[in-house]
Parts: structure tokens; sequence; C-alpha cells
């Protein structure tokens, strides 16, 4: 008789992204650009600038000045104070536990990309905040059906108001390590992998597996490629209105648009790609699929034709 097949490891579970950090050598700039994106700046601590959107995270961005223009890492909200201690003792490159000196305060472990070497910091004991606004939903009239009777739809030009960060993405130098330490060591699972033709998978979208609980489609991805880098950093806004508001606003800024807006395949997610004035690419996204514990892995091959079905063509190095 064949013995049980030992126990698989615990994992560090996260529940959801919580903020960025950015180092910007313009810090002037910045500013601007992070106004006219739909920050909400919150506090001021030294060289730190903390933003957050209209939900109930404490800050979804942080800003600092610095000598280069650098990513600072992503926070993850986790479970438990066990994630965290679990973090110390499972990964080599974890720091100790420490308090944050953010809004919203808190414990922390920072961890380093064994690969590349890029920080994440896993955040618990967070205090959230009173959402700052909220938004009605339209009624939309179709050739069949027009509930809009003597009501009209009116807008205000503006920044296209942030609700939460939704992803962040990496360019990593060994696919295959980086994918399997995420999701040995924490609760990612692939909701769709890609590769280029030859079966070996380059680029992976994954979701945080909350079992029943259905989250979006992907929070974090990463692709193979030369030198890794961030990609972008994701944002989410209420409607499809608000979002293209948002365009029209930063275009007549005079801001430099990455893509967008279109539809994207994989995710689902209206998408709209912007150049911040340090050269990192911010998204705002409306519309993200939702999966949960029982959406199986897809796995296609990886080409322009795949990653949207409407809006401007891929720009050319995209995901470079």
């Amino acid at each position: 008789m064949a013995a049980d097949a030992p126990p698989a490891p615990p994992k560090i579970k996260i529940l959801r992204l919580a903020h960025v950090y950015y180092k910007h050598k313009n810090i002037a700039a910045a500013e601007q650009f992070l106004k006219d994106f739909g920050f909400l700046e919150t506090e001021r601590v030294g060289k730190k600038i903390f933003y957050r959107g209209y939900g109930s995270d404490p800050f979804v961005y942080c800003a600092e000045e610095g000598e280069e223009d650098e990513f600072g890492g992503t926070g993850c909200v986790v479970e438990s104070m066990a994630d965290l201690e679990l973090a110390t003792k499972t990964i080599e490159t974890a720091s100790p536990i420490y308090d944050l000196k953010t809004p919203g305060g808190g414990k922390c472990v920072t961890i380093k990309d064994p690969v590349d070497g890029w920080p994440m910091h896993l955040v618990f004991g967070q205090t959230p905040v009173e959402p700052s606004a909220e938004f009605g939903y339209l009624d939309f009239n179709f050739p069949d059906v027009k509930p809009r009777k003597n009501k009209f739809q009116r807008f205000e030009k503006g920044p296209a108001i942030v609700h939460k960060i939704g992803h962040f993405g990496m360019c990593v130098t060994n696919f295959a390590k980086t994918y399997e330490f995420y999701t040995t060591k924490f609760n990612f699972v692939a909701s769709d992998l890609q590769h280029e033709g030859d079966g070996v998978n380059v680029l992976a979208f994954m979701h945080i597996d909350l079992g029943e609980e259905f989250t979006d489609h992907h929070s974090f991805f990463i692709f193979q490629g030369p030198k890794s880098h961030v990609h972008h950093s994701s944002y989410e806004v209420h409607d499809f209105d608000t979002e293209v508001l948002g365009h029209d606003w930063l275009r007549h800024k005079g801001y430099k648009n990455c893509w967008g807006v279109g539809r994207h395949i994989l995710g689902s997610q209206i998408f709209d790609y912007w150049f911040d004035t340090s050269g990192f690419i911010l998204e705002h996204y409306v519309d993200g699929d939702q999966v949960n514990c029982h959406h199986e892995t897809k796995v296609s091959q990886a080409g322009p034709d795949g990653l949207h079905v409407w809006g401007p063509d891929l720009p050319t190095g995209f995901l470079q």
C-alpha cells in the first residue's frame, strides 16, 4: 500500500493588494501628474507623499523624492500575523517584522524577489478609512429597453478619481523560477498562462486564491524579459465614462498616452495606459473579470492579437 503523500507546506495568504511605492527625481512634476491621474493626497512625511483612492485603503500610492526614478515594490495585505511570521521563517530574504510608519499603520515584513531582487511588502493590521466618495450607477438606453426617460447623462470634466489598486506587473529574467516561487510560497494561482509556440510559458496572469470568494482575474502578472523592471501598476475607476473623462483630462494636460482606450481579452477590462512624468506606466481600468477556485487555468499562445479585442494597435515594444 502506497504511503500517503506529505501535506503541502502552508502558503502565505494574501487577501488583496494595498499600495505601491515609487521614487521620482522630479517630485514636483510627479505630484502634478498624480493629481491629474486621480489620486487624492492624504499625508506627507519627510520626502514621502501618500495618496489614497476613494475606497477604504488608507493609501494606494506613495511617491518619494529620490536620486533615481525607481519602483519600490507593492504592499499586499495578508490574513494574519501568522502569515508575517511564516514569511520570516520560510523566505530567506524576508526582513524581521516591523511597524509601518505610513497612513493606517500596521505591521510589515519586506521580502526581496529571489530572482531579480525587487521588494514586496506584506502588511497586516492596517486601519481602514471611510470611503471618501460615492458614485451612482448610470441607466443606459438600449434599442429595445430604454429605462432613462426625462433624465439626462451630464458629466463634468476632471480626473478619473481612483478607487483602488487592481494589479501590477513585472518583467522577470527567469520566468519559470519566479512563477514557481510565487505560486508555492503564496496563494497566487494563474488565471491565464501564455507561451510563444514552443510550449514553454513566458507570461502569467495570476489571481489571489480566496477559495469560493471571487477576486480579480489578475492582481499580479509576470513575463519573461532580458532585464527586470516594473511594467505597470493599474487602478480601478468607477465606470467607462469616468475612465474616458480621465483620458481626455490627461490628454488635454499634455501627458503622453501609452495605449488606450481599449478592451483586453485576458481579464476583459477596458484599459487606458499612461506614462507618468518619470516614464513609469500607470493604467486606469474598469469592468474586469472575477474568478474563484472553480476557474481553471487557461493556456494559450502569446501574440499581439491576444491582448486586446478593440482599441489602438498594440504599441511597439509594449511587453519589453
